[in-house]
């Protein structure tokens, strides 16, 4: 396979790497799995579907009739995350960002070299890679790779300075948005022009994590303490009211200037549940908190923004709740999947959510199940038995 041609940013930092980064195919061929009894030929190449990570490899699951449509051998823990094309999802992988095609389905030779690939976000017609152990950023044209064959389109690198576990975003005119960290440490945001000139810095994000840009372009990072807004060439540290209240995922939609984050406000506090949520408005530049309902806690896992802005939750308690990002108040509860328990580890398999267009996805790990919803009412459209045990899953179409 001929090898994608990259193009490097300068920019103006002292320290910055200069290793090529190189996008090459793995060593080895894709490994199919056996097919299922449900055929792909004549469906909807706009249809949802549904890439289901396991212990092992990934399945691919058409999203009308939860029908495993191929399954796909990999490593034991891979992530997985929408390459923003509708048709691929990278799986991350030790080895680096690989490919999935869901349209054929394929999982492709195509991959992003990276020893420790971290983070994938999709904005302005662009996925952008991060590469933890380097702290580069490597930039798509998204359209792009919704057409690549026989190789990886045209990549820009831009140079990291420290490693650290980041990420990174770039915004419609070319402005690259990334984190600051090294190995001990990571502390805050940084913005620069096209050319590499400092735009804004701050270091008041101890623990800075996640990202999420809401309407107009505003830009939120979450922190040990609060979080960071970037909004109109300008950052804004918003506090958390409790002393330790930390926030380490966005929940975004870009049609709104709302965002849901969450939020944990015990460092001692044992195990993955969460009770609480932040709600920023990015517009009046406010932090608040909210402590869900009784008997109602998530993982960073359980959150997704729905069709109408809503916030939707897949509770321990096994419902689905809908939550509005204005005021927190949880506005309706829909059976879903049966209650459960919180991992004992990040890694561990528990409950996702995803959703594509009107529908709402959720697995169950403890029964190997998956379930379609109506994002409005609740209501169930299909329910499938999985071959496996699911932990992430992702979305194209």
């Amino acid at each position: 396979m001929k090898r994608s041609t990259i193009r490097r940013r300068a920019v103006a930092t002292a320290g910055a790497g200069l290793a090529v980064l190189l996008l090459a195919g793995c060593a080895g061929q894709p490994t199919p799995g056996a097919k299922a009894a449900a055929d792909d030929e004549g469906t909807d190449p706009a249809a949802p579907r549904i890439a289901v990570a396991y212990a092992g490899g990934v399945l691919v699951v058409d999203g009308e009739t939860l029908e495993v449509v191929d399954d796909f051998a990999s490593e034991d823990f891979v992530r997985l995350s929408p390459a923003g094309d509708d048709r691929h999802v990278v799986v991350i992988t030790s080895e680096g960002f690989r490919f999935l095609d869901m349209r054929e389905p394929e999982l492709t030779d195509h991959v992003v070299k990276a020893d420790a690939a971290g983070h994938v976000v999709r904005h302005a017609g662009r996925t952008v890679l991060y590469d933890d152990a380097t702290s580069d950023t490597t930039v798509f044209e998204t359209a792009d790779l919704a057409e690549m064959d026989d190789a990886l389109p045209e990549a820009e690198v831009i140079p990291g300075v420290e490693a650290h576990h980041g990420v990174s975003v770039v915004l419609e005119h070319g402005s690259l948005v990334t984190t600051v960290g090294d190995e001990t440490a990571r502390t805050g945001i940084r913005v620069t022009d096209p050319q590499g000139a400092e735009i804004a810095a701050s270091a008041e994000c101890p623990a800075v994590h996640g990202e999420g840009t809401a309407q107009d372009e505003a830009l939120v990072f979450g922190c040990e303490d609060g979080a960071l807004l970037y909004a109109d060439g300008e950052i804004t540290k918003l506090v958390s009211p409790d002393e330790f209240g930390r926030i380490g995922n966005a929940y975004v939609s870009e049609d709104s200037p709302l965002v849901v984050m969450d939020y944990k406000d015990d460092p001692d506090a044992e195990g993955y549940l969460l009770t609480d949520i932040a709600l920023i408005d990015t517009e009046a530049k406010t932090l608040d908190t909210v402590v869900l309902p009784d008997g109602v806690s998530y993982t960073w896992r359980g959150i997704v923004r729905g069709p109408s802005g809503d916030a939707l939750m897949i509770g321990s308690d096994g419902r689905l709740h809908v939550i509005d990002p204005a005021t927190g108040e949880v506005s309706a509860s829909h059976e879903a999947i049966e209650a459960w328990e919180g991992p004992e580890e990040w890694q561990d398999p528990h409950p996702a959510i995803a959703v594509a267009g009107d529908r709402v996805y959720v697995t169950d790990s403890m029964n190997s199940e998956i379930v379609a919803l109506d994002a409005a009412s609740g209501a169930e459209i299909a329910r499938a038995d999985l071959p496996e045990i699911p932990n992430e899953i992702a979305v194209v179409g």
